[in-house]
């Protein structure tokens, strides 16, 4: 831990060190370290050099930055270039020790692990018309999905903001039980940019909002808006899920660094176990919910070029597509479509679409537009993800699909990692109550 501050003059400048209490130097690079005694905005500073005319006036001038920050425990850092010259430059920190950055830390993993459930809900967007062999995106869901997910990118903003206003201890300075406070805030931002930023600045971009509601409707005609949507989801969610994960193990590490653990009752550890195997089950539901709408719509495609004998363009499946009425093949396709790809065939031997794991979502059509509530496909999409994370896909009859035998390997090694993960964290838990038997013995 953290102990007192103490400013020394070497080469001619003022530097604030900081002494450590006799415990592990590594955990104290976290930004929230759970420190009894924070490090402390006056500084031990000789009162020769520095009068109290200039107290007086470092506190008038600390007055209003403080109920800005009061939460957060901004602290002032105070740069005296010469002993001879009364001049004193102040600006606003956040102590790297402070309980309030550490719960701060804590309120905005739990703000990212709402941000990685928001995002999956951009791949139920798209919904099957099953009459006209169509897709269709959900303008009610579309609002709901980018209201949230604005919400959540507001945390990050704060949080990039934060990081620009936290010291930190330099690394080279950690050496015989003290180190070097750095407040200087051109050092606190190069730090920053050269770590941690892109990883941040990548993962608030509001892409999917500006590509749904900007980019696509301007970009595209209205006859295709629906299929480029679907197209774009593929792409744009999954490009800022990975710096948005990546965003989470190091908050974890930080948390877990400066108090030795994550959470501090078993039944807790327990819960976070849990969410993160209930929030991956989530992740791979939603993921088989699109691929089974592409997959059907694959089955449109190879469809719809049998019967015209040639190619097909893509506002055919398109739901606002209004010529269908027009075009006489029309009608032959979607009767074509209804038995050998939306499972409309009731005779058992009837050569239909090989489907393989989703040929569930097709039998109990779970992407209908009409039929069936938001909240039974996502509850059947999420008992699907866990059905098969907790089984290692063995319940799931596998087709030759390359894309698909892909999905199913994927979710076999996540199945396999977040065993071993809550293997390790059972160890640790288990560890820690021989240790604590053995201290009451």
């Amino acid at each position: 831990m953290l102990g007192s501050t103490k400013v020394q003059k070497m080469d001619g400048e003022h530097k604030k060190f900081v002494r450590f209490r006799p415990t592990t130097l590594d955990s104290q690079i976290s930004m929230g370290s759970e420190s009894d005694v924070p490090l402390r905005s006056g500084f031990s500073i000789d009162s020769s050099s520095v009068d109290s005319g200039m107290r007086r006036g470092w506190q008038r001038s600390s007055k209003g930055f403080f109920k800005l920050g009061q939460s957060l425990r901004f602290k002032s850092s105070s740069h005296v270039y010469d002993d001879d010259i009364p001049t004193e430059k102040t600006w606003n920190y956040l102590d790297p020790t402070s309980k309030a950055l550490h719960r701060w830390n804590t309120l905005f993993l739990a703000s990212c692990l709402v941000a990685v459930f928001i995002d999956p809900l951009f791949f139920y967007l798209p919904q099957v018309d099953f009459s006209r062999s169509c897709i269709q995106i959900s303008n009610q869901l579309t609002i709901a999905v980018t209201v949230f997910r604005t919400i959540t990118d507001f945390f990050y903003v704060v949080h990039m903001f934060l990081r620009f206003r936290t010291a930190f201890i330099k690394p080279s300075t950690r050496f015989f039980g003290r180190g070097e406070l750095v407040t200087d805030p051109r050092a606190i931002a190069a730090r920053y940019f050269k770590f941690d930023f892109w990883i941040d600045f990548a993962a608030v971009l509001p892409i999917p909002q500006v590509v749904i509601w900007l980019v696509i409707p301007n970009a595209s005609s209205s006859v295709t808006r629906n299929i480029n949507t679907k197209n774009a989801l593929r792409y744009i969610v999954v490009f800022q899920y990975f710096p948005r994960m990546l965003r989470i193990f190091p908050l974890l590490s930080k948390i877990i660094n400066s108090t030795g653990v994550l959470l501090e009752t078993a039944w807790a550890g327990a819960a976070f176990n849990l969410l993160l195997y209930m929030l991956a089950s989530h992740i791979l539901g939603s993921l088989w919910y699109l691929l089974s709408v592409e997959r059907q719509d694959s089955c449109w495609k190879q469809t719809c070029a049998i019967v015209v004998n040639g190619s097909c363009s893509k506002q055919y499946f398109d739901c606002d597509w209004n010529e269908s009425s027009s075009t006489l093949w029309y009608p032959n396709f979607t009767n074509q479509s209804n038995l050998f790809c939306n499972g409309g065939s009731t005779d058992p031997n009837a050569v239909v679409f090989p489907y393989g794991i989703y040929g569930n979502a097709i039998a109990q059509q779970v992407s209908s537009i009409s039929g069936i509530l938001f909240s039974q496909t996502y509850f059947y999409c999420l008992w699907v993800g866990l059905l098969a994370l907790s089984s290692l896909t063995q319940t799931w009859s596998v087709s030759t699909f390359v894309g698909e035998i892909i999905f199913t390997i994927l979710i076999i090694i996540i199945g396999l990692l977040l065993f071993a993960f809550l293997i390790g964290n059972m160890q640790v838990c288990s560890f820690s109550l021989r240790a604590c038997i053995c201290l009451v013995t």
